[in-house]
């Protein structure tokens, strides 16, 4: 057997960081997002896809949002399970509550329910949320019976002792006795094992921010393959590998993203050539490093950038010369004052080292009679 396990689609986001245009255009790439999951699923030959949340941004969806959504599950042709989330919770006057593809079956209820799907020898558990909060570990006192079938959970919610938004009990995993829990609302792909449970979350399909970095995309699981393979992360470390005893699983992260949103740095000295030759898709955040004088004139560099990306952004990272220190071992009151500025700025936070710089700098053209090194 093989199931498709995608989440967090975030459909109809505003993406307000970006220019009218490119928000409008990266709204209608989201909204692209379920077609490619059918593609996914086609291509994969996949039995069934699980959904644990946040398909929508919020309660509030335009609706040629709700019918690409729905006509790409229908083309799926499998059985397809969603857990509304905290973002897309479940009440009457939900998307969720209208008529949906025969094939998609949606849980209702924050008390977990059961669906057998005998063709498969399967069980499918899983819940909803009924509000934008939820404080409550839905897994507690849940153990699947022993019967011989697949177990699988369909859940949103956050692997943890508390939390806001589900909190499942590592202890609750384990005691659940299924073979794979399909989790949401975590946007980094990640996963790991309680017992012979192996949790996973497949992360948002799309990035949205910087915060969000990276390739994103879809997991495909197989239960019964051969041979145990370990889960990689496009984002982080390793993912707990899949050594389930009764039915081997095998994950597979597959990207279906458009574009990636990157942070790179980029010596300041080195910025002309730094640059891609053709248009990039991404959008890209240019942290300028190195020493300069002068502050980098980021308007003029981000409008020489601006063709060669999507969207780019600058912040200026560099550093003044180390000709402002370089009288600071001397035993007079300038050396005194560079080294009490130097101290200051080693334990400084980010939100205050551009004021003990711009301190030192003036400190120094004041006690030396000078001009600041850095006009």
């Amino acid at each position: 057997m093989k199931l498709l396990h995608a989440s967090d689609l975030h459909l109809d986001s505003p993406l307000s960081g970006l220019s009218p245009e490119k928000s409008a255009l990266r709204r209608r790439e989201l909204r692209s997002i379920p077609a490619h999951l059918a593609t996914l699923a086609k291509s994969e030959a996949v039995d069934l896809a699980l959904l644990p949340g946040d398909l929508f941004d919020s309660v509030r969806v335009y609706p040629e949002t709700i019918r690409a959504l729905a006509q790409a599950l229908e083309d799926m042709a499998v059985p397809v399970f969603i857990a509304p989330g905290n973002h897309d919770y479940y009440h009457d006057k939900s998307p969720y509550a209208a008529d949906w593809p025969e094939n998609v079956h949606i849980f209702t209820s924050p008390e977990l329910e059961s669906v057998a799907l005998p063709a498969l020898s399967c069980v499918i558990h899983g819940c909803a949320f009924t509000a934008p909060h939820r404080e409550d570990d839905p897994l507690s006192r849940f153990t699947a019976p022993d019967d011989g079938k697949i177990h699988l959970l369909c859940i949103h919610g956050e692997v943890g002792l508390t939390g806001s938004y589900a909190p499942i009990d590592p202890k609750s995993l384990e005691n659940s006795g299924v073979i794979y829990a399909a989790l949401g609302h975590i946007h980094a792909a990640g996963s790991g094992k309680a017992g012979k449970t192996l949790w996973a979350y497949p992360g948002c399909p799309e990035g949205r921010g910087f915060d969000e970095l990276g390739p994103k995309g879809a997991l495909i699981v197989s239960f019964g393959e051969p041979a145990q393979l370990a889960i990689t992360s496009p984002d982080g470390p390793p993912m707990a590998p899949t050594d389930l005893d009764a039915q081997p699983v095998a994950v597979k992260f597959v990207p279906v993203c458009q574009r990636q949103y990157r942070i790179e740095t980029v010596d300041v000295s080195e910025f002309s050539a730094a640059l891609p030759q053709e248009e990039s898709p991404d959008l890209v955040r240019l942290l300028l490093s190195g020493e300069s004088f002068h502050t980098p004139d980021l308007s003029a560099l981000t409008a020489q950038a601006a063709p060669r990306f999507f969207h780019v952004e600058l912040q200026d990272r560099t550093a003044l010369p180390t000709e402002l220190w370089a009288r600071a071992e001397e035993d007079s009151l300038t050396g005194l004052f560079l080294r009490e500025m130097r101290a200051r700025l080693d334990t400084a936070g980010e939100d205050e080292k551009d004021k003990l710089l711009l301190a030192a700098r003036f400190g120094l053209a004041a006690l030396e009679g000078g001009e600041d090194i850095r006009p």
